[in-house]
């Protein structure tokens, strides 16, 4: 049977998660609107800028219908930006987006563009191998509620996890050749 992703595409690394996908011969689409996401198994919140996107969210009315969608058990994994929209709580920001996963996060966490970086890490629980992490302006996860499972860590910071229908990462899977973790998305949650 033929999962169909979405990949949220108000701003950020829309085509590169629909490459992936297609690599991996998923049916993907981009989408904008609730009736779109009401067609989907899965949904990706890509990396971007999460200020832009969850004015977007609030502008064309799908945050309030997105969140509800996700809390009846839509799979959603946010990268980077995603994570911070799936954020409960944003460290010294009151104003949080979707708010449903149980984490705090550190937005821009490693800094700026010019620290952007790229590492091999081990995510036994993603991938046998290590896998190819693309960091951009990268938040990352201070702290998790007694639901969430870590799935990544790199010098102590969590840098991957999963909460029921969530799962977040804060690097960019889609800007490697290693389909490891969309496979994962797929598997595990739809």
């Amino acid at each position: 049977m033929s999962r169909k992703i979405g990949v949220l595409a108000l701003q950020g690394a829309v085509e590169e998660h629909l490459s992936c996908l297609h690599r991996l011969d998923v049916q993907a689409t981009a989408v904008k609107t609730m009736e779109e996401i009401d067609q989907l198994d899965g949904l990706i919140l890509p990396g971007g800028e999460s200020t832009a996107m969850g004015k977007l969210l609030e502008y064309f009315s799908l945050l309030k219908p997105l969140q509800e969608k996700i809390r009846q058990g839509l799979p959603v994994w946010g990268t980077c930006a995603g994570l911070i929209l799936l954020a409960k709580e944003i460290e010294n920001q009151e104003k949080t987006y979707i708010g449903l996963m149980d984490i705090k996060a550190a937005r821009n966490a490693y800094g700026g563009q010019l620290e952007s970086f790229s590492q091999k890490v081990s995510l036994p629980l993603v991938s046998e191998s290590e896998l190819p992490l693309v960091f951009i302006r990268a938040p990352y996860i201070v702290s998790v509620g007694s639901e969430v499972q870590i799935l990544g860590e790199l010098d102590g910071r969590i840098i991957a996890a999963k909460q029921e229908n969530m799962l977040v990462t804060a690097f960019h899977p889609e800007l490697t050749d290693d389909g490891c973790f969309h496979q994962y998305f797929i598997d595990t949650f739809t």
